[in-house]
Protein backbone atom coordinates (compact mmCIF):
# COMPACT_ATOMS: atom_id res chain seq x y z
CA UNK A 1 0.00 0.00 0.00
CA UNK A 2 2.44 2.52 0.66
CA UNK A 3 4.83 3.20 -2.02
CA UNK A 4 6.45 6.57 -1.03
CA UNK A 5 9.44 4.88 -0.53
CA UNK A 6 9.67 7.43 2.77
CA UNK A 7 8.74 5.17 5.35
CA UNK A 8 10.72 3.68 7.74
CA UNK A 9 7.87 2.14 9.74
CA UNK A 10 6.73 -1.69 8.32
CA UNK A 11 4.48 -2.48 11.38
CA UNK A 12 2.71 -1.20 14.13
CA UNK A 13 2.13 -2.22 17.92
CA UNK A 14 -1.32 -1.99 19.32
CA UNK A 15 -1.33 -1.41 22.98
CA UNK A 16 -4.68 -2.07 23.11
CA UNK A 17 -5.40 -2.39 26.85
CA UNK A 18 -2.12 -3.03 28.59
CA UNK A 19 -2.38 -4.43 31.76
CA UNK A 20 -0.39 -7.78 33.73
CA UNK A 21 -0.80 -11.08 31.87
CA UNK A 22 -3.54 -12.56 34.24
CA UNK A 23 -6.00 -9.56 33.13
CA UNK A 24 -5.25 -9.84 29.44
CA UNK A 25 -6.13 -13.88 29.64
CA UNK A 26 -9.35 -12.76 31.43
CA UNK A 27 -9.76 -10.07 28.78
CA UNK A 28 -9.66 -12.05 26.32
CA UNK A 29 -12.42 -15.19 28.00
CA UNK A 30 -14.73 -11.75 28.06
CA UNK A 31 -14.69 -10.97 25.14
CA UNK A 32 -14.56 -14.31 23.49
CA UNK A 33 -17.43 -15.04 25.12
CA UNK A 34 -19.27 -11.18 24.31
CA UNK A 35 -17.92 -12.41 20.34
CA UNK A 36 -19.60 -15.85 20.23
CA UNK A 37 -23.12 -14.07 21.51
CA UNK A 38 -22.93 -11.66 19.30
CA UNK A 39 -22.49 -13.74 16.32
CA UNK A 40 -25.31 -16.04 17.68
CA UNK A 41 -27.57 -13.36 18.24
CA UNK A 42 -27.10 -11.30 15.03
CA UNK A 43 -27.20 -15.16 13.22
CA UNK A 44 -30.53 -16.26 14.35
CA UNK A 45 -32.15 -12.54 13.70
CA UNK A 46 -30.95 -14.19 9.74
CA UNK A 47 -32.21 -17.20 10.05
CA UNK A 48 -35.33 -16.19 11.77
CA UNK A 49 -36.06 -13.98 9.01
CA UNK A 50 -34.97 -16.10 6.25
CA UNK A 51 -36.61 -19.32 7.22
CA UNK A 52 -40.17 -17.54 8.46
CA UNK A 53 -41.81 -16.37 5.43
CA UNK A 54 -44.60 -14.41 7.23
CA UNK A 55 -41.05 -12.24 7.63
CA UNK A 56 -40.16 -11.72 4.58
CA UNK A 57 -41.26 -8.09 4.46
CA UNK A 58 -38.98 -4.59 3.86
CA UNK A 59 -39.03 -4.20 7.52
CA UNK A 60 -37.04 -7.40 8.66
CA UNK A 61 -35.73 -8.07 5.33
CA UNK A 62 -33.60 -4.43 6.28
CA UNK A 63 -33.17 -6.17 10.01
CA UNK A 64 -31.73 -8.97 8.54
CA UNK A 65 -29.29 -6.92 6.47
CA UNK A 66 -28.46 -4.93 9.74
CA UNK A 67 -27.72 -7.92 11.63
CA UNK A 68 -25.61 -9.32 8.30
CA UNK A 69 -23.82 -5.92 8.54
CA UNK A 70 -22.88 -6.27 12.82
CA UNK A 71 -21.35 -9.58 11.81
CA UNK A 72 -19.45 -8.16 9.61
CA UNK A 73 -18.97 -4.69 11.70
CA UNK A 74 -17.43 -6.46 14.91
CA UNK A 75 -14.87 -9.45 12.31
CA UNK A 76 -12.83 -5.96 11.39
CA UNK A 77 -11.62 -5.62 15.00
CA UNK A 78 -12.98 -8.21 17.86
CA UNK A 79 -10.87 -11.19 16.07
CA UNK A 80 -7.19 -9.31 16.26
CA UNK A 81 -7.66 -7.19 19.45
CA UNK A 82 -8.39 -11.17 20.87
CA UNK A 83 -5.34 -12.18 19.00
CA UNK A 84 -3.26 -9.31 20.73
CA UNK A 85 -4.61 -9.68 23.97
CA UNK A 86 -2.61 -13.44 23.89
CA UNK A 87 0.55 -11.97 21.85
CA UNK A 88 3.48 -10.65 23.36
CA UNK A 89 4.42 -8.39 19.95
CA UNK A 90 1.10 -7.02 19.49
CA UNK A 91 1.86 -6.27 16.08
CA UNK A 92 0.05 -5.66 13.01
CA UNK A 93 1.41 -5.19 9.33
CA UNK A 94 1.29 -1.24 7.91
CA UNK A 95 -1.26 -2.65 5.33
CA UNK A 96 -2.82 -4.24 8.18
CA UNK A 97 -3.46 -1.91 9.65
CA UNK A 98 -4.94 0.62 6.64
CA UNK A 99 -6.99 -2.55 5.69
CA UNK A 100 -8.14 -2.76 9.03
CA UNK A 101 -9.12 1.07 8.92
CA UNK A 102 -10.69 0.82 5.29
CA UNK A 103 -13.06 -2.05 6.29
CA UNK A 104 -14.12 -0.69 10.09
CA UNK A 105 -14.99 2.33 8.48
CA UNK A 106 -16.40 1.44 5.42
CA UNK A 107 -18.69 -1.14 8.06
CA UNK A 108 -19.41 1.91 9.90
CA UNK A 109 -20.96 4.32 7.47
CA UNK A 110 -23.00 1.61 6.10
CA UNK A 111 -24.57 1.54 9.12
CA UNK A 112 -24.74 4.97 9.21
CA UNK A 113 -26.38 4.56 5.74
CA UNK A 114 -28.74 1.62 6.72
CA UNK A 115 -30.68 3.68 10.17
CA UNK A 116 -31.70 6.27 7.90
CA UNK A 117 -33.40 3.89 5.51
CA UNK A 118 -34.79 1.62 8.36
CA UNK A 119 -36.56 4.83 9.75
CA UNK A 120 -37.60 5.63 6.04
CA UNK A 121 -39.28 2.17 5.98
CA UNK A 122 -40.71 2.86 9.54
CA UNK A 123 -42.34 6.54 7.81
CA UNK A 124 -43.89 5.14 5.06
CA UNK A 125 -45.22 2.17 6.95
CA UNK A 126 -46.83 4.52 9.39
CA UNK A 127 -47.22 7.71 7.80
CA UNK A 128 -48.07 6.36 4.27
CA UNK A 129 -49.64 2.89 4.87
CA UNK A 130 -51.62 2.84 1.22
CA UNK A 131 -48.92 2.85 -0.53
CA UNK A 132 -46.30 1.28 1.48
CA UNK A 133 -46.56 -1.95 -0.38
CA UNK A 134 -46.36 -0.25 -3.30
CA UNK A 135 -43.58 1.99 -2.92
CA UNK A 136 -41.32 -0.19 -0.84
CA UNK A 137 -41.29 -3.40 -2.65
CA UNK A 138 -38.64 -6.33 -1.89
CA UNK A 139 -36.97 -5.14 -5.43
CA UNK A 140 -36.65 -1.33 -4.02
CA UNK A 141 -35.33 -2.08 -0.44
CA UNK A 142 -32.49 -4.71 -1.64
CA UNK A 143 -31.61 -1.97 -4.57
CA UNK A 144 -31.65 0.56 -1.27
CA UNK A 145 -29.16 -1.81 0.97
CA UNK A 146 -27.13 -2.05 -2.09
CA UNK A 147 -26.53 1.10 -2.47
CA UNK A 148 -25.74 1.76 1.27
CA UNK A 149 -22.91 -0.95 0.74
CA UNK A 150 -21.61 0.74 -2.51
CA UNK A 151 -21.81 4.56 -1.22
CA UNK A 152 -19.82 3.38 2.21
CA UNK A 153 -17.34 1.43 0.24
CA UNK A 154 -16.37 4.49 -1.64
CA UNK A 155 -15.96 6.94 0.75
CA UNK A 156 -13.13 6.30 2.26
CA UNK A 157 -10.58 5.52 0.23
CA UNK A 158 -9.03 8.58 -1.01
CA UNK A 159 -8.16 10.09 2.39
CA UNK A 160 -6.84 6.44 3.48
CA UNK A 161 -4.54 6.35 0.75
CA UNK A 162 -3.61 9.99 1.70
CA UNK A 163 -2.69 8.80 5.33
CA UNK A 164 -0.74 6.05 3.39
CA UNK A 165 1.46 8.47 2.01
CA UNK A 166 2.61 10.01 5.14
CA UNK A 167 6.06 9.53 6.30
CA UNK A 168 6.01 7.12 9.18
CA UNK A 169 9.70 6.97 10.62
CA UNK A 170 8.75 5.90 14.49
CA UNK A 171 7.52 5.59 16.96
CA UNK A 172 5.41 3.14 15.84
CA UNK A 173 2.97 2.68 19.14
CA UNK A 174 -0.43 2.98 18.38
CA UNK A 175 -2.49 3.73 22.07
CA UNK A 176 -5.68 1.83 20.74
CA UNK A 177 -6.80 -1.33 20.04
CA UNK A 178 -8.04 -0.37 16.74
CA UNK A 179 -5.82 1.36 13.56
CA UNK A 180 -8.05 4.77 14.15
CA UNK A 181 -7.21 8.07 11.95
CA UNK A 182 -6.37 10.11 15.30
CA UNK A 183 -3.55 7.72 16.68
CA UNK A 184 -2.51 7.17 13.10
CA UNK A 185 -1.72 10.96 11.82
CA UNK A 186 -0.34 11.96 16.02
CA UNK A 187 2.65 8.82 14.63
CA UNK A 188 3.19 10.54 11.05
CA UNK A 189 6.68 12.67 11.13
CA UNK A 190 5.13 15.85 9.61
CA UNK A 191 1.95 17.51 10.65
CA UNK A 192 -0.97 16.98 8.28
CA UNK A 193 -3.96 19.31 8.77
CA UNK A 194 -5.43 18.98 5.62
CA UNK A 195 -5.95 15.17 5.77
CA UNK A 196 -6.54 15.69 9.51
CA UNK A 197 -9.82 18.87 8.52
CA UNK A 198 -10.28 16.42 5.87
CA UNK A 199 -10.91 13.21 8.06
CA UNK A 200 -13.07 15.05 10.37
CA UNK A 201 -15.15 17.29 7.94
CA UNK A 202 -16.04 13.85 5.91
CA UNK A 203 -16.91 12.03 9.18
CA UNK A 204 -19.05 14.66 10.26
CA UNK A 205 -20.92 15.35 7.44
CA UNK A 206 -21.60 11.68 7.12
CA UNK A 207 -23.13 11.29 10.68
CA UNK A 208 -24.93 14.65 10.74
CA UNK A 209 -26.35 14.22 7.42
CA UNK A 210 -27.87 10.76 8.05
CA UNK A 211 -28.75 11.19 12.06
CA UNK A 212 -30.70 14.28 10.54
CA UNK A 213 -32.74 12.28 8.38
CA UNK A 214 -33.48 9.69 11.00
CA UNK A 215 -34.70 12.47 13.38
CA UNK A 216 -36.68 14.16 9.87
CA UNK A 217 -38.48 10.85 9.47
CA UNK A 218 -39.12 9.97 13.49
CA UNK A 219 -40.52 13.43 13.36
CA UNK A 220 -42.71 12.83 10.68
CA UNK A 221 -43.75 9.54 12.57
CA UNK A 222 -44.24 11.18 16.04
CA UNK A 223 -46.63 13.58 14.52
CA UNK A 224 -48.59 11.03 12.88
CA UNK A 225 -48.44 8.82 15.44
CA UNK A 226 -49.86 11.72 17.54
CA UNK A 227 -52.77 12.24 15.45
CA UNK A 228 -53.97 8.26 16.17
CA UNK A 229 -57.26 8.27 18.01
CA UNK A 230 -56.72 5.01 20.08
CA UNK A 231 -54.10 4.44 22.43
CA UNK A 232 -54.28 1.01 21.06
CA UNK A 233 -53.02 1.95 18.19
CA UNK A 234 -50.05 4.68 19.78
CA UNK A 235 -49.13 2.19 21.57
CA UNK A 236 -48.31 -0.17 18.70
CA UNK A 237 -46.53 2.21 16.31
CA UNK A 238 -44.33 3.74 19.38
CA UNK A 239 -43.38 0.18 20.14
CA UNK A 240 -42.42 -0.99 16.59
CA UNK A 241 -40.05 2.01 16.44
CA UNK A 242 -39.17 2.11 20.03
CA UNK A 243 -36.06 -0.45 19.32
CA UNK A 244 -35.02 1.42 16.22
CA UNK A 245 -34.75 4.40 18.02
CA UNK A 246 -32.37 2.93 21.29
CA UNK A 247 -29.94 1.31 18.41
CA UNK A 248 -30.14 5.28 16.72
CA UNK A 249 -29.40 6.47 19.96
CA UNK A 250 -26.46 4.23 21.47
CA UNK A 251 -24.88 4.32 18.02
CA UNK A 252 -24.76 7.90 17.20
CA UNK A 253 -24.22 9.37 20.55
CA UNK A 254 -20.63 7.54 20.75
CA UNK A 255 -20.01 8.47 17.01
CA UNK A 256 -20.84 12.13 17.91
CA UNK A 257 -18.43 11.62 20.60
CA UNK A 258 -15.74 10.11 18.96
CA UNK A 259 -15.24 11.35 14.96
CA UNK A 260 -16.96 14.65 14.84
CA UNK A 261 -13.20 16.26 15.88
CA UNK A 262 -11.58 12.91 16.19
CA UNK A 263 -8.01 14.74 17.37
CA UNK A 264 -10.03 17.09 20.05
CA UNK A 265 -7.49 15.58 23.22
CA UNK A 266 -9.67 13.12 23.88
CA UNK A 267 -7.76 11.28 26.39
CA UNK A 268 -6.81 7.42 24.81
CA UNK A 269 -8.54 5.84 27.37
CA UNK A 270 -11.68 7.63 26.51
CA UNK A 271 -11.61 7.00 23.04
CA UNK A 272 -10.84 3.13 23.48
CA UNK A 273 -13.68 2.77 25.82
CA UNK A 274 -16.20 4.73 23.20
CA UNK A 275 -14.91 2.70 20.71
CA UNK A 276 -15.23 -0.23 22.34
CA UNK A 277 -19.03 0.70 22.97
CA UNK A 278 -19.83 1.27 19.37
CA UNK A 279 -17.64 -1.34 17.80
CA UNK A 280 -18.26 -4.21 20.12
CA UNK A 281 -21.29 -3.72 22.89
CA UNK A 282 -24.18 -2.54 20.61
CA UNK A 283 -23.42 -4.86 18.04
CA UNK A 284 -23.91 -7.68 21.43
CA UNK A 285 -26.94 -5.43 22.46
CA UNK A 286 -28.67 -4.60 19.09
CA UNK A 287 -30.29 -8.78 19.10
CA UNK A 288 -31.83 -8.16 22.33
CA UNK A 289 -33.02 -4.86 21.73
CA UNK A 290 -35.48 -6.26 18.35
CA UNK A 291 -36.11 -9.76 19.52
CA UNK A 292 -37.04 -8.44 22.99
CA UNK A 293 -39.22 -5.64 21.59
CA UNK A 294 -40.77 -7.58 18.53
CA UNK A 295 -43.55 -10.39 18.64
CA UNK A 296 -42.95 -11.54 15.62
CA UNK A 297 -39.26 -12.16 15.85
CA UNK A 298 -39.98 -13.60 19.09
CA UNK A 299 -42.15 -16.20 17.27
CA UNK A 300 -39.64 -16.94 14.89
CA UNK A 301 -36.56 -16.75 17.14
CA UNK A 302 -38.91 -19.34 19.40
CA UNK A 303 -39.75 -21.58 16.36
CA UNK A 304 -36.10 -22.32 15.74
CA UNK A 305 -35.27 -22.89 18.86
CA UNK A 306 -38.31 -25.37 18.94
CA UNK A 307 -37.36 -26.93 15.59
CA UNK A 308 -33.57 -27.12 17.09
CA UNK A 309 -35.11 -29.27 19.92
CA UNK A 310 -36.70 -31.45 17.67
CA UNK A 311 -34.02 -32.24 15.48
CA UNK A 312 -31.35 -32.63 18.48
CA UNK A 313 -33.63 -35.29 20.16
CA UNK A 314 -34.15 -37.48 16.30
Amino acid sequence: MNVSGVNAVSEFILLSFPCSREVQVLLFVLFSVSYILTLMGNGAIICAVKLDHRLHTPMYVLLANFSFLEICYINTTVPSMLGNFLSETKTISFTGCFLQFYFFFSLGTTETFLLPLMAFDRYMAICRPLHYSTIMSSHLCMNLVALCWVMAFLCYPVPIYFITQLPFCGPNTIDHFVCDPGPLLALSCIPAPGIELSCSILSSLIIFITFFSVLVSYALILRAVLRVPSAAGRRKAFSTCGSHLVVVSLFYGTLMVMYISPTSGNPAGIQKIVTLFYSSVTPLVNPLIYSLRNKDMKTALRKIQMHAKINHSE
